[in-house]
């Protein structure tokens, strides 16, 4: 089964991107992700001798760390679960700290895959639902996206650290960074507080200075543009749903060092 994303309608996935990224990569032995989120580019490439997935959403690397080491009792959890309106509201309403690590995975899981957008069930997700195709949680073939997860991820560093320390602790000549942060103004679509309009000039200083390669993805504003200028731009246009009333063609920035 060819490798996708957990995450199926994340805001800002590369699926549609993530080709085109990979074969922009300089040539490396580390291949680290800052922001990892779906983690597409990851899912999609070929392995690299060191892999590293960083996120400071809890949910994101708690669900990528429950697939790597306890992928059966996961899969159990789904047996008897139904795709429906009712389960999806009484999910939403439980707090995820009083959870295991098992049952929090799923509760994340099942609400991002039913939720419209792929938004975090934090920043306000509700039941997605449409009549042009099926639900995106396809319980039939559950198991075996699960365990094609599980073999990807079976080598991978998981971190869930602030992205200045990831970047810090894995730069090294031979480290190419693929950065993904929040798209400029929709900062809080992944969780408040995680990432703010300060941060991009802070990411911008540390990688003017760091010893490996990077390459970034991020929506194209001229503030983007004034923050990263002494950086090579590559522009792609993209078209992306936030929500059930709004979507749009957006200009997609590339931004490296390389």
């Amino acid at each position: 089964m060819q490798n996708k994303s957990l995450l199926r309608g994340w805001l800002g996935g590369k699926y549609r991107l993530a080709k085109h990224i990979i074969t922009s990569l300089p040539e490396h032995n580390c291949y680290v992700e800052p922001f990892c989120g779906a983690a597409w580019v990851l899912f999609t490439k070929e392995e690299s001798k060191v892999e590293v997935l960083n996120d400071l959403n809890l949910d994101v690397i708690n669900l990528y760390r429950v697939v790597q080491h306890h992928l059966e009792e996961f899969i159990r959890q789904f047996k008897w679960i139904l795709v429906h309106r009712d389960e999806f509201s009484r999910l939403m309403r439980v707090p995820p700290d009083t959870l295991t690590d098992i049952h929090r995975a799923v509760r994340f899981f099942y609400l991002q895959r039913n939720g419209f957008g792929g938004k975090v069930p934090e920043a306000g997700s509700s039941f997605g639902y449409a009549t042009t195709r099926a639900p995106k949680l396809n319980l039939l073939r559950l198991e075996e996206e699960l365990s094609a997860a599980h073999l990807r991820l079976s080598g991978v560093y998981l971190e869930h650290l602030p992205y200045s320390d990831v970047i810090r602790r894995y730069d090294k000549p031979w480290t190419v960074f693929y950065i993904d942060p929040p798209y400029w103004n929709c900062e809080d679509y992944y969780g408040k507080g995680l990432f703010g309009k300060d941060d991009f000039l802070a990411l911008a200083s540390q990688l003017s200075v760091i010893k490996g390669k990077f390459i970034m993805s991020i929506n194209d504003v001229p503030e983007i543009r004034e923050t990263f200028k002494e950086f090579a731009f590559e522009e792609v246009t993209l078209s992306y749903s936030v929500d059930k009333k709004n979507s749009c063609k957006a200009n997609e920035l590339l931004i490296s060092n390389v």
